[in-house]
């Protein structure tokens, strides 16, 4: 296992941020997963990084403070934590995020709390999250074990094999077989990945129709000039890096005004430290105007997470993902969206990325004119089923099968 683990890190460092010589790191993670950490550290310096940086987390200590702070520090972000990411942006440094949470670790949370400390964070924050959607900087996402979560994913499993089975999970979707092939396996998924999205841009669709059992019939119009991207990106300095491990989408934006019809989750959706079953949304001319859940609470938490500003109501990304996607063949539901959203289609509420030509040089009135909605928050949620019909429409109107049972037809 450790010789995988290694491999694993090394994916991160050079595929994932694809770190360069003399480069600055910023690497998050869980205090739980610090001897992971380390391995990544060591593989960042190997090669090449200046410097690694570190960011702890710990879910039970943001609910401590969710919990216990006082009322008045969850509408402010400290101008010293704002500037050191800021500033870590501005400078071109790389972002290795290790990602793990107890998917319902704040139930029971104020929300009014979380969603205030959300919009003061994104607020804080929005330089640093404008150039890491511009690709200005390379960032990576990584998923690493805990305890609570991998009891989630494995709830018949005694602990220390419930996060063993749950290691061995992210590491097959994260093409580590433990042959040292994984950095190989990874550009050559990149490139698959890429021939599909060329193919997409290429259709110039003028609009997307999803239908499915579940009650989904939804029309999303795209922009003039998108193009759909996947499994990496170029930053502005001219190189690839994965900004998701494991990644199976391929995405684009949609037009800000031209979604509308119901769209119904297939999956459950962590959202804030809670999982919700079930819901849907309701659209006209973009906007979320209906939200359907399985309680009032429910219903008030997407509330809140809809209006957190005025572009949270709209949607900001459209991303496909085949039904027989590896990690939806696992059968498993991982309550991470890193994972879930890997195995089904899904659309994201909020800030959108820059998916037309020109988009990472334009600013945001640049962007809006260009139809793409802007907002602090960016929250994916998964729409995908076997039985899934996605039509593209081109400018001529001629209708074109892109999924079909769930799966790709082009």
């Amino acid at each position: 296992m450790q010789a995988m683990l290694r491999e694993y890190a090394q994916l991160l460092a050079r595929v994932g941020v694809n770190v360069r010589k003399g480069q600055r790191v910023l690497l998050s993670a869980p205090l739980d997963a610090a001897p992971f950490a380390r391995l990544c550290a060591e593989a960042l310096y190997d090669a090449g990084a200046g410097e690694v940086l570190l960011d702890w987390n710990d879910d039970a200590l943001s609910r401590m403070r969710f919990l216990c702070a006082e009322d008045r520090v969850f509408d402010r972000l400290d101008s010293w934590t704002a500037a050191r990411l800021n500033g870590l942006a501005e400078e071109g440094a790389a972002f290795l995020h290790l990602h793990a949470s107890d998917p319902e670790a704040m139930r029971g949370v104020d929300p009014s709390r979380m969603q205030r400390a959300a919009r003061a964070r994104g607020t804080a924050l929005e330089p640093y999250r404008r150039l890491q959607t511009t690709n200005a900087v390379a960032w990576c996402i990584g998923a690493v074990p805990l305890p609570a979560w991998a009891k989630k994913v494995f709830p018949d499993l005694p602990g220390e094999a419930a996060v063993r089975a749950l290691w061995d999970a992210i590491l097959q979707a994260v093409r580590v077989c433990g042959d040292g092939g994984a950095v190989d396996a990874w550009r050559a998924h990149i490139e698959r990945m890429q021939t599909r999205s060329r193919t997409l841009t290429a259709h110039a669709f003028r609009c997307l129709r999803y239908r499915n059992g579940l009650g989904t019939n939804l029309t999303v119009a795209l922009p003039d000039r998108h193009f759909w991207a996947g499994g990496a990106e170029t930053c502005q300095a001219g190189y690839l890096f994965a900004p998701n491990m494991p990644t199976e989408e391929i995405f684009t934006a949609p037009r800000r005004d031209g979604v509308s019809g119901r769209v119904v989750s297939s999956r459950p959706f962590c959202l804030r430290g809670q999982v919700i079953e079930r819901f849907a949304f309701t659209l006209e001319a973009g906007k979320i105007v209906g939200i359907e859940a399985g309680s009032a609470q429910e219903e008030a938490l997407l509330r809140d997470a809809v209006t957190l500003d005025e572009g949270a109501s709209y949607l900001g990304e459209v991303a496909l993902v085949p039904h027989d996607s590896p990690i939806s063949r696992t059968g498993l539901l991982f309550y991470n969206t890193l994972f879930d959203e890997n195995a089904s289609c899904h659309f994201a509420f909020g800030d959108a990325y820059p998916c037309v030509e020109g988009g990472d040089t334009m600013d945001a009135d640049g962007l809006r004119a260009a139809g793409l909605n802007a907002s602090i928050t960016h929250q994916d949620f998964m729409v995908g089923t076997a039985d899934l019909s996605v039509v593209g429409v081109t400018a001529e109107g001629r209708e074109v099968a892109v999924l079909e049972n769930g799966n790709f037809a082009l």
